[in-house]
């Protein structure tokens, strides 16, 4: 069940949320998840086995729970102090809410890509090495490990043959499609298990969107990727499983295909054939 952040003395003894120890198959499982804003209630009764090493997809109209529940997965919502939360989240059959867990952890495991690209102002180089010197600041690397983990990280994101010649330049002088790259790329020389996409191509042209699409899926059993997005032929493309969510409630969890073809709930088929949202 949920509980109270852990104090500093059990967070010396911080546990791994390890999948090669995981007894099922599922990276992220919910059972009667709320949350709640304030007095409004923004997610109710969330029960969700999302599988391991597979795209998971969410959809819904604006303001249906889909980037709460993300980020509830890594505890973001945490800091805002006006929210309270009832319910098990366990990845890999950890609950992430034990007070053996560490958020830094935590967060190191389960990576976040945001809407907007948010790439540090420095060089891209630096960048990939940032989340690596944040979490093993007592391991110094030299210049031809570091030089591994960087081209491994780009070439992981498609991105390593337009930039391994301006490695030195500032991460913010790419495009947005790049930027994005980077940002997931950044996220890697940590190891996660699991990326959560928040809405990843809503600053993108077609152009870019199709390139982290595109990205997506090459990284498709590398990691468990949980994406939220607005765009239902996003969705359809990119995904193999879809969460279909209305007013803070799962409706459906089905195959992508199932769900966009046959899908169970009139809800679900009027979403989809655009009769809202």
């Amino acid at each position: 069940m949920i509980q109270s952040q852990p104090t500093a003395a059990t967070q010396a003894m911080a546990s791994h949320i390890d999948p090669e120890t995981a007894t099922s198959d599922l990276a992220i499982r919910t059972q009667k998840l709320d949350l709640w804003y304030g007095t409004f209630q923004a997610l109710s009764q969330i029960d969700l086995n999302i599988k391991n090493g597979i795209i998971t997809s969410m959809i819904g109209p604006s303001g249906c729970g889909k980037s709460t529940f993300l980020r509830s997965v890594n505890r973001i919502n945490e800091r805002l102090g006006y929210v309270r939360i009832k319910g098990t989240i366990e990845v890999f059959d950890k609950d992430i809410y034990d007070q053996d867990v560490e958020l830094v952890q935590l967060r190191k495991q389960i990576g976040m890509v945001f809407q907007r690209p948010n790439p540090l102002p420095a060089s891209i180089r630096d960048n990939i090495l940032y989340g690596h010197r944040l979490h093993y600041s007592g391991k110094r690397l030299s210049r031809t490990e570091q030089d591994s983990i960087v081209e491994d990280a780009l070439r992981q994101v498609l991105l390593w043959d337009k930039v391994k010649d301006k490695l030195n330049k500032r991460a913010t002088g790419l495009s947005l499609e790049e930027q994005q790259k980077l940002c997931i790329a950044r996220l890697l020389p940590v190891q996660p298990q699991i990326l959560l996409m928040d809405e990843p191509c809503s600053a993108l042209d077609p152009k870019g969107t199709a390139a982290v699409e595109e990205l997506i899926w090459e990284l498709r059993g590398k990691y468990t990727i949980l994406i939220v997005t607005h765009n239902m032929a996003q969705a359809r493309r990119a995904s193999e499983e879809c969460i279909f969510m209305l007013m803070g409630k799962v409706v459906e969890h089905t195959p992508t295909d199932q769900l966009f073809v046959t899908p169970r709930h009139k809800e679900t088929a009027d979403y989809i054939e655009g009769r809202y949202g």
